[in-house]
């Protein structure tokens, strides 16, 4: 059944459906065609500006988790880096197989600060966010010391990582890394 107030809305809709017609009509074909373009594209730059807006957010939450993962290397805090890294986890590195599970990382890398200082350098280059996963792609520089003295080492390469969301936070869940010294040969 249609009611007074609907016969009224349903009648102005008549009536502005016409006029627009009425307008597009009076317009010159291509001003009408862009300009019906724009009408019918409204609702996409909203929902665009929206998942623009979620993924800024998105890389800003990956940017934050960065910054504490590689605070606490840095800082050799090894209970934080252990809250940060999940139990799936993997580092792939050239020159070994890969540490693979939370407990493989923090093992490796509380044997690493019992006898090193190290001072970590990240610069993303690139990081792509599709839904719940993300990956991103950098250079890094990594400078290790040891604690009993001697020469320090120096690395650069390149990295690979990949980040889920979970529970509405972002993880790395794989690192993958190699060095930028030349390759045998070249």
């Amino acid at each position: 059944m249609v009611t007074t107030a609907r016969r009224s809305e349903l009648r102005f809709g008549v009536v502005a459906g016409r006029t627009l017609l009425l307008a597009f009509a009076a317009l010159p074909l291509s001003m009408a065609v862009v300009l019906l373009a724009a009408v019918l594209a409204a609702p996409f730059v909203d929902s665009a500006s929206a998942q623009s807006a979620a993924t800024a957010a998105d890389e800003a939450a990956i940017a934050e988790f960065n910054r504490l993962y590689l605070k606490a290397i840095n800082d050799g805090d090894i209970d934080t880096l252990a809250r940060l890294t999940t139990e799936g986890h993997m580092m792939i590195a050239s020159g070994g197989p890969p540490l693979v599970g939370k407990k493989a990382l923090v093992d490796a890398m509380t044997r690493a600060f019992e006898t090193t200082d190290i001072d970590e350098t990240w610069a993303p280059e690139e990081t792509v966010v599709s839904g719940d996963l993300a990956f991103q792609r950098g250079t890094f520089v990594v400078v290790v010391k040891p604690k009993n003295g001697g020469a320090e080492t120096r690395l650069a390469g390149n990295f690979l990582r990949i980040y889920r969301k979970i529970g509405g936070a972002w993880f790395m869940v794989r690192d993958s890394f190699n060095s930028q010294a030349p390759r045998a040969g070249q």
